[in-house]
């Protein structure tokens, strides 16, 4: 009987054993986010991503953190993932153009980084998953041409507000944006009377902005063209502010679809936003992640295009997008985005809901 139970406790102790190892072992992936004040990252792609990373490699241990918009606190954290033991990192960028040094830790670490929406300049990516963002400014700038070549008014006023300089989302969006708002412009249509780039995404300046504007030029503002729905929310507070009601001025060149952008869309405060299924982006991440971890690499099935980030072409996921208005705003139901329950939570009388609901 003591042999017996000294059998067992060895056992025992064994299977302890193994598994601490395999828990010791277990691959490690880090999806380090850039800010808050970009609300999705947090409420969207990060669940989506721990969910399909379920599916695409169950075994594998998610942490997700969020840098609050601090490049440095990003840098400590790509450290400490390296210092963890980190399999691969999933980095959505705090800051475009002051990451390099951690891309270069990682690249000396060997632990592989894929870059999130976000772009990364100088240093090495294994592969960039991101919607097509010239594709994103073509949308915003097309709708926005539309819209102001309706006008009876010339020149319309016009105030741009972009996003964060320097990365390479902006710049796309920007090209885009002027391959319809410039022909306007040159032909006098369009008179830009303020535009200013928006640090970090950061809604409460880009409403700072669009408040200044409207001062600047005593209210004779016609039209807000942003570049998410961050910055055109910016725009609309602007204009709530200065009382102003829904439908005195256009504000156009939404992205993302938020919950609360499409709220703005259905009372007529803004115009559009640029659907891009989040879902359908956390779920690439997840197989290009596992891929790399089955030591396959970067699936080139998926791969259908590049970013240069002035350190090489990264291999680049470039995921498609829709234009949502209100009149196409069911896509979003259809989608499973957001159900007319949420999108009309507060503003259940609006017509729109009225007619949804």
């Amino acid at each position: 009987m003591k042999g017996l139970l000294t059998a067992l406790l060895v056992t025992t102790a064994s299977l302890a054993g193994l598994n601490a190892a395999q828990a010791q072992t277990k691959e490690k992936v880090f999806f380090l986010l850039p800010n808050t004040t970009t609300i999705r990252f947090e409420n969207r792609d990060a669940p989506f991503f721990v969910e399909a990373m379920k599916v695409a490699r169950p075994d594998a241990q998610v942490t997700v953190q969020n840098a609050q918009g601090d490049p440095q606190q990003q840098q400590r954290q790509i450290e400490d993932a390296i210092s963890q033991g980190a399999s691969l990192i999933l980095l959505t960028s705090a800051d475009a153009n002051l990451v390099a040094g951690a891309l270069a830790a990682a690249q000396t670490a060997n632990v592989p980084v894929v870059l999130y929406d976000h772009d990364a300049v100088g240093g090495k990516a294994e592969a960039h998953v991101v919607f097509d963002s010239l594709a994103v400014g073509q949308a915003q700038g097309k709708r926005a041409a539309e819209l102001i070549s309706k006008m009876s008014k010339s020149p319309v006023k016009v105030a741009r507000v972009k996003g964060n300089q320097g990365e390479y989302g902006t710049g796309q969006y920007e090209k885009g944006q002027n391959e319809f708002l410039q022909p306007l412009i040159d032909s006098g249509k369009v008179k830009v009377v303020c535009e200013q780039y928006t640090q970090n995404w950061d809604p409460t300046l880009a409403q700072s902005f669009a408040e200044d504007c409207l001062t600047k030029n005593g209210g004779d503002v016609d039209v807000f063209v942003g570049m998410n729905d961050g910055t055109t929310g910016g725009s609309v507070a602007a204009l709530i502010s200065q009382g102003f009601k829904a439908g005195d001025k256009l504000v156009t060149g939404g992205q993302d679809a938020t919950v609360e952008a499409l709220r703005y869309v259905v009372q007529g405060w803004q115009d559009n936003s640029v659907l891009k299924d989040l879902k359908v982006e956390a779920t690439e991440a997840a197989k290009v992640v596992a891929s790399i971890l089955d030591g396959k690499g970067v699936p080139q099935d998926l791969v259908n295009g590049k970013v240069n980030n002035q350190f090489m072409d990264v291999p680049a996921i470039l995921l498609p997008v829709e234009n949502i208005t209100k009149d196409n705003l069911g896509e979003v139901v259809t989608k499973g985005i957001w159900t007319w329950k949420e999108i009309c939570q507060g503003i259940e009388s609006t017509e729109v809901c009225k007619a949804n609901m």
